[in-house]
């Protein structure tokens, strides 16, 4: 997820919803609405191993895709080549990568603003 300021009402109870089921969720600093600054002093390639190691141990990923992101990108087809499977969530009226969509092993739903 990108911390698109539009869509931090959709991150946030998105997340209240996956980890109300008892599931953990590593990225949820992506709530923060400060952004990088909750990343620290951790370099690139220090933010990317972490990453992409989070992405290797999850057993789904479910990924708010409203914002275009190459990170996310990146993170569903490390995904998708580890088997791991990958839901894409948008707002209805978000243009979302038809690429991205049309992936083998991506499911996608689509949702109405939670702050409307």
């Amino acid at each position: 997820m990108t911390n698109g300021a539009r869509d931090l009402g959709a991150i946030r109870a998105l997340l209240a919803s996956i980890e109300g089921e008892g599931h953990e969720v590593p990225t949820r600093h992506v709530a923060d609405p400060r952004g990088r600054e909750v990343e620290g002093e951790a370099t690139d390639a220090e933010v990317a191993q972490r990453d992409l190691a989070w992405v290797m141990s999850c057993d789904a990923l479910v990924a708010e895709v409203s914002t275009p992101s190459h990170g996310v990108g990146v993170e569903v087809a490390t995904a998708l080549q580890h088997g791991i499977p990958v839901l894409l969530l948008h707002r209805r009226d978000a243009v979302v990568s038809r690429l991205m969509l049309g992936l083998t092993g991506v499911e996608s739903a689509a949702y109405s603003d939670p702050d409307a």
